[in-house]
């Protein structure tokens, strides 16, 4: 057995929802927010036979594409904030974080 964790972009949300569900895949979405740019992500928590893991892989590589974004930086801390003029640069976002960890014990109640 494994939970396999996978933090999304928003964006990619609904699409991987749809995925997981339309072959078979069990999975708890959690709202959750990234640390970098602050935008939304999501969490799936998903409980599969080892022997699927490479399947749900390969719905989330299939559904979570990273993709560029233009993003304002955030004002320098300590510093002069009225002189700072902030050009929008282009960053990578999107994708998948995947974490598969081994689970003993499982129960549904």
């Amino acid at each position: 057995m494994k939970l396999i964790v996978a933090v999304v972009q928003d964006q990619d949300s609904n699409r991987l929802s749809a995925a997981l569900t339309k072959n078979d895949f069990r999975a708890t979405k959690l709202a959750s927010t990234g640390g970098f740019l602050r935008s939304g992500n999501t969490t799936f928590l998903i409980g599969t036979d080892d022997s699927l893991v490479p399947k749900a892989m390969e719905l989330i590589r299939e559904n979570c594409r990273s993709r560029d974004q233009m993003v304002a930086p955030v004002s320098p801390m300590g510093g002069n904030a009225d002189s700072y003029i902030p050009y929008p640069v282009e960053v990578e976002v999107g994708g998948a974080t995947v974490f598969v960890l081994p689970i003993e014990q499982f129960h549904h109640f």
